[in-house]
């Protein structure tokens, strides 16, 4: 048996013994819990440091399995991050974060969308007194896609991330964010390789290397747009994703597709600018590109937006979240 630690008797009376057991049979009752103290009500504790309000304060990573809905219909369990904060008032003293997961785990069972998110937050900010709240689901997102020639298919996962706002001014805004790799063959690289061989009867292969652009798009509202929706659009715009499943004839192929898609990071760009501007269903979004250079030992970097005002702005400076 552990030993038992003990209290000295002070001016209230004697205290209870200070056991270090931990007691299994232990229930606390309504009065039990009525009588525990709540830090955040307490008058006689009062925020510290200066007081200002926050915009957003709560908690990131808690992880849980969710369902998703393909654009065929079937639904996927995915392991989710989830992010949920809450803007915070100058004088309060914080919030109950607990209050977000059990909110959230209360909608669990939903399949996800940018709608059942909006249904979310609604119901928390009820509950926890703010005006403001943002949630963000983060998860891989699989899509069966067949090889260039031989036919062959294979699973190729993709990083999402659904995200939903609700401003102060009680506006709802839903956006999702999208990762698509793709292969990058410099046209600088082909141009020197065709006169080396033209000239000189030297072979030179250019350099090309993967590439990564991650998408975030704003929703208009009414309107929805399924994860494979934007996969294609992606893929309309820069062509040479890269492969799961290859034999030496799909290898040919994407030697073949590289050459026909040539391509510099601000090609890239403005590439995916293009495609994404013509869809109708997107209000606003961003574009940015990393191509990890195998001439240099630097990335190539390129970010553009629609430049709606008061949306998201060029400001895309962690380029190390694109890595492959």
């Amino acid at each position: 048996m552990a030993k038992q630690m003990y209290l000295h008797r002070t001016a209230e009376g004697q205290r209870p013994k200070l056991s270090r057991n931990y007691d299994t049979k232990f229930r606390a009752s309504d009065s039990y819990r009525d009588s525990m103290p709540d830090v955040l009500e307490a008058e006689h504790v009062v925020p510290r440091g200066e007081h200002r309000p926050q915009q957003q304060v709560g908690i990131h990573n808690f992880r849980l399995p969710l369902r998703y809905q393909t654009a065929a219909g079937e639904l996927l369990t995915l392991e989710t991050s989830v992010t949920g904060t809450v803007s915070v008032e100058a004088e309060a003293k914080g919030i109950n974060m607990s209050r977000i997961i059990r909110e959230f785990y209360a909608h669990k069972d939903e399949p996800v969308s940018c709608e059942s998110i909006g249904r979310v937050l609604k119901s928390y900010l009820r509950k926890i007194e703010t005006k403001s709240a943002r949630l963000r689901l983060a998860f891989s997102y699989p899509m069966l896609r067949e090889s260039l020639r031989s036919g062959m298919q294979g699973y190729q996962y993709y990083a999402t991330a659904f995200e939903g706002v609700l401003t102060e001014t009680g506006e709802y805004r839903r956006y999702i964010h999208f990762d698509f790799v793709y292969s990058s063959a410099c046209p600088c690289a082909a141009e020197l390789s065709e006169h080396a061989r033209e000239q000189r009867g030297a072979y030179g292969i250019p350099h090309s290397q993967r590439s990564k652009a991650r998408v975030s798009v704003e929703l208009k509202k009414g309107k929805k747009l399924a994860i494979e929706d934007l996969h294609a659009l992606c893929l309309r715009a820069l062509q040479t994703e890269t492969q799961v499943m290859v034999k030496r004839e799909d290898e040919q192929a994407f030697a073949e597709l590289n050459g026909a898609y040539l391509k510099f990071v601000e090609d890239a760009a403005r590439l995916l600018y293009a495609e994404l501007d013509r869809e109708r269903r997107i209000a606003d979004f961003r574009v940015a590109c990393t191509h990890l250079e195998s001439l240099h030992s630097h990335d190539a970097v390129s970010t553009i937006t629609k430049g709606v005002p008061g949306g998201f702005q060029p400001d895309f400076m962690d380029y190390a979240q694109l890595l492959c």
